[in-house]
Order: structure tokens, then C-alpha cells, then sequence
């Protein structure tokens, strides 16, 4: 990363910020810097015509017709935040510090990229009458009379979001087949032996789920399988995942991870261009914690990261503060809460807690068990626990992600055993 410049003001205006996104992570940003004092203009740029908004209630109580909207209780005005809505940025000339829109040019002293994920669609589908996403509060609102017709809906995607629409179109009546390419629900985010034990929610709450079924196409009111099977749909939603929205920084030097799309930031969330952050969904950063790089498509991520912004902004030309926090996420499926806290990977020792055929149940990754160090006095085995999930047990949840963020070390049979608080496997 580049060094970002100590002063960037430019003489004759006070300071300006520029925030290129209007959904939690630009509105947080926004929000912060006032709260850290900062004395300039704050611009916030949306694309969507809608007063900002927050995204989880779109899966559950505006899809259902609860809610009619999710927008955040923020006085933009009394904030002293110029907000301007419906309006597309097209474009970032870090070199003349100016944000291009398509209602003319914006300039900035600080820029902060916010423009979040867009939904990866599905090849052959779009435009297609009936074949929805579910991102935007508009998607949920075409959707909402979808399910209040109680139709017969094919799911394509057993993530995160696909599990989410599912369980409400249940919810709503609906007939509702999923069907997914991998062998096993959340594939991209859970081992199979973990996953495993998901599969069967499905058919508890009377949605049929087909594994590794690919589609091959989709017309209006079908959906075709490789293997020739014809799903009738009324309508089709796709949710297989979400790519960072950077394409429209190409030809600004921002630097911009080839793997996944994301603007790759420092360790303070700066990115390549001077005076230029990013946060939120389209941003990855580097991560001491865990030894690598993060991509984190999640709602806390959008809430924390805007504060680490705000500061060094607002502290322009000191140190700042490093961004390394422990992720977190939930999801509502089924009727049962689902939360996640840390980073694992394949190689970090697996370790239940309860049974993961009953209602409620958590399994742990811990690093280090079973290798140098991996062990306590008199010869127990022990791990630093690194992640948790939680399927019904939230005090495992909260005593799980203070653990993580001190970095402690478990006793590995204390914290299999369902009957110890968590807390009390530490060492």
C-alpha cells in the first residue's frame, strides 16, 4: 500500500469526505465521523432512490409484508450529512480528486469506498420474467407478492441467503424446492461433517432440498436440471453468493484483488490511492489475528469497520487504528438461530458441544491441538479456539468471541462437554 498523505486539503473549503455508498457501512461511516468531531462537509452517495437502509429484515419481515421498510433512524439533515440518492458514481480520478457521478463531478479530500456486493446471477437467467434476487429493498418488494400467492418457488442456492428466503416462503405457505450443486447445504462456509447435520431442516420444515443438482436451464415457469429433471416454478430465486461491487473503480489505480474482486486495503483500510479507504462488503483486509486475508460479506463486519474509517480520517496524519477484528454473523433459518463468530480452516481441530441431531448445539475450531505447544500440564489436549458456531446455544456465542479476542487457550475435554460453561474450559 501507498502511503497516504498527511494533508490533502485543499486551501479555501473546509475538509471534505466523500463516501461512495449509502448502504450500513457509508451510513456508519458517515455517522462516525460526526461522532469523532470531524469539522467538514460529508457527502453520501446512493445509488438507490430509497432512504438508506438496512439488509437483514429484507429476508425475514419485509419479504413477508411485516415490515414495509428497514430504514435507519438517522437525522441526515440535523447531522449536517449532504445525502444524495439515486445517483450512480461512475467512476474514481484519485489523481484529481474528484468521484465521477452521473450528475456531475464530486471532489474530496478523503474518499471512502462503500459500495458493498452485488449478487452473482445466473448464467441464462436475467431479464427472464419470475427469476428474482434478493438484495435490494425493490427485490424484496416483488418478491413479497410472490409469496403472498403462496406459489410454487425453486430456490437455486443452499447458502446463507438461499436457507433465509426459504424458510420464509415456507413460512408464507409456499411449496419450495432448493436445489444446490454442492454435496451439502453452506458448502463454501462449513466442513461436510458440520453441514451434515443442516441437510435434514430442510425436510423438517417441508422444503425439498436436491444436492448436488446443477441447473442447466431456466425459462419461464421451469427450471431444467443437468440430469433432465424439469422443476415447475412459478417463480425461480437465485442465491448463489455475492461478488464486491468494484467494477466501476477499473482504470483508477485503486487495487483490486484479481481473485475476488475485492479492494484490497492495508491493515488501517486504506487502499492504494492517497487518502482513499474502503470498507464494508468490498473490502478485503490483511488480518494479524488470523494470518491472512479477509473478505468478510457480513452485516457486523459493515457496522465495525466504518469506526476504524472514521477515526483515521478524523486523525489524519497520526498512526490510526489497526482494523483486525473477529467476525461475526447470524442467520435465521428453520426456526433456529444460527450464529458464527471467528475464521477456521480445514486444518484447525473440529470439537461438539451437545448433540447435533437436537435443537441446540455449537461446535468449535481450535488451532494449535495436537502440535507444539498443543498440550497442558499433564498431558490434556489443548487448542486456541479461533471460531464457534452456535446453532441455539447464544451463551456460547457471547463467552466463545471474548475467548477468540483474547486469544485463549482450551482445555479440549472441558470444552467438548456441553455441561461446562465455555468460560470455564479456558486456560
Amino acid at each position: 500500500m501507498s502511503e497516504q498523505s498527511k494533508s490533502s486539503q485543499a486551501p479555501g473549503h473546509p475538509p471534505r469526505v466523500v463516501i461512495v455508498g449509502a448502504g450500513i457501512a457509508g451510513v456508519q461511516t458517515a455517522v462516525a465521523l460526526r461522532e469523532q468531531g470531524w469539522p467538514g462537509t460529508i457527502t453520501l452517495i446512493g445509488d438507490e432512490p430509497h432512504q438508506p437502509y438496512d439488509r437483514p429484515p429484507l429476508s425475514k419481515a419485509v419479504l413477508l409484508g411485516k415490515a414495509d421498510g428497514s430504514a435507519f433512524d438517522v437525522d441526515f439533515a440535523g447531522l449536517n450529512i449532504d445525502l444524495h440518492l439515486g445517483r450512480r458514481v461512475t467512476a474514481l480520478v484519485p489523481e484529481e480528486r474528484v468521484v465521477e457521478t452521473v450528475a456531475g463531478r464530486v471532489p474530496y479530500d478523503h474518499a471512502v469506498i462503500a459500495t458493498g456486493a452485488d449478487p452473482i446471477t445466473l448464467p441464462g437467467s436475467e431479464g427472464l420474467p419470475g427469476v428474482h434476487l434478493l438484495r435490494t429493498l425493490d427485490d424484496a418488494a416483488r418478491l413479497r407478492p410472490v409469496l403472498a400467492a403462496q406459489h410454487e418457488i425453486v430456490v437455486v442456492g443452499a447458502g446463507w441467503i438461499g436457507a433465509e428466503f426459504a424458510t420464509a416462503a415456507r413460512e408464507a405457505g409456499c411449496a419450495v424446492t432448493v436445489v444446490e450443486a454442492a454435496d451439502r447445504p453452506l458448502a463454501s462456509a462449513l466442513p461436510a461433517e458440520v453441514a451434515a447435520h443442516m441437510t435434514g431442516w430442510y425436510a423438517d420444515a417441508g422444503a425439498e432440498l436436491r444436492l448436488g443438482a446443477r441447473v442447466a436451464s431456466v425459462t419461464s415457469g421451469a427450471v431444467t436440471l443437468a440430469d433432465g429433471t424439469v422443476l415447475p416454478a412459478d417463480a425461480v430465486v437465485v442465491g448463489i453468493g455475492a461478488r464486491p461491487a468494484t467494477a466501476w473503480l477499473a482504470g483508477s489505480g485503486v487495487e483490486i484483488s484479481v481473485e475476488d474482486g475485492s479492494v484490497l486495503t492495508d491493515e488501517r483500510l486504506r487502499t492504494s490511492a492517497p487518502d482513499v479507504y474502503a470498507v464494508g462488503d468490498c473490502a478485503s483486509f490483511p488480518s494479524t489475528r488470523y494470518g491472512t486475508r479477509l473478505l468478510v460479506h457480513h452485516w457486523d463486519n459493515a457496522l465495525q469497520g466504518p469506526r476504524t474509517v472514521a477515526e483515521n480520517i478524523a486523525r489524519a496524519g497520526s498512526e490510526g487504528l489497526v482494523y483486525d477484528p473477529v467476525p461475526y454473523f447470524w442467520s435465521e433459518q428453520f426456526g433456529r438461530f444460527v450464529q458464527y463468530v471467528g475464521h477456521h480452516v480445514d486444518s484447525d481441530e473440529l470439537v461438539w458441544r451437545g448433540d447435533p441431531s437436537g435443537a441446540a448445539w455449537s461446535v468449535l475450531w481450535l488451532r494449535g491441538a495436537g502440535g507444539p505447544g498443543g498440550t497442558q500440564a499433564g498431558g490434556s489436549p489443548a487448542g486456541r479456539l479461533v471460531a464457534l458456531l452456535a446453532v441455539g446455544r447464544p451463551r456460547d456465542l457471547a463467552q466463545g468471541r471474548k475467548l477468540i479476542e483474547r486469544g485463549v487457550a482450551l482445555d479440549r475435554e472441558r470444552a467438548a462437554n456441553a455441561a461446562v460453561p465455555l468460560k470455564a474450559a479456558a486456560l
